[in-house]
């Protein structure tokens, strides 16, 4: 005989002294990155170029490319995307008849980089006091 109240009950009651687990406002961004982190530059590409551009006045795209050791579609790819979120901001010229790339960070990238940094930093402190127990 099937329980009348089985309905009405929730389907996973917790169990008395157990600890339930309960997901953070906001959850986890994309691909699992804790929340508050900047997804965009939390690439491994992107933090790369970011980085670099934060030490260096500007860049070209061969200097950003034998840096991070990636290939030019990657690079592209990447630069492309920071470039759109207005992160990096991309200029294109000719050095005589070959076309020269040249990437600088903009104010909001080093905004963005600065936060991304702290909340990185906070992680640490965090991570690092949990191990001393």
């Amino acid at each position: 005989m099937a329980d009348p109240g089985a309905a009405r009950r929730p389907r996973s009651e917790p169990s008395a002294g157990r600890a339930q687990w309960t997901r953070p406002a906001g959850g986890r961004g994309r691909r699992g990155a804790p929340t508050g982190l900047d997804n965009l530059v939390h690439h491994r590409i992107r933090l790369g170029i970011v980085s670099a551009l934060a030490a260096a006045e500007s860049l070209t795209f061969n200097e950003i490319k034998a840096l991070l050791k990636t290939t030019d579609g990657n690079l592209s790819v990447h630069a492309r995307k920071l470039e759109e979120a207005d992160y990096v901001i991309c200029t294109k010229t000719f050095d005589g008849r070959r076309p020269r790339t040249e990437y600088r960070l903009s104010a909001t990238g080093r905004r963005e980089l600065g936060r991304y940094l702290t909340h990185m930093e906070a992680l640490i402190r965090a991570t690092r006091d949990t191990l001393g127990r």
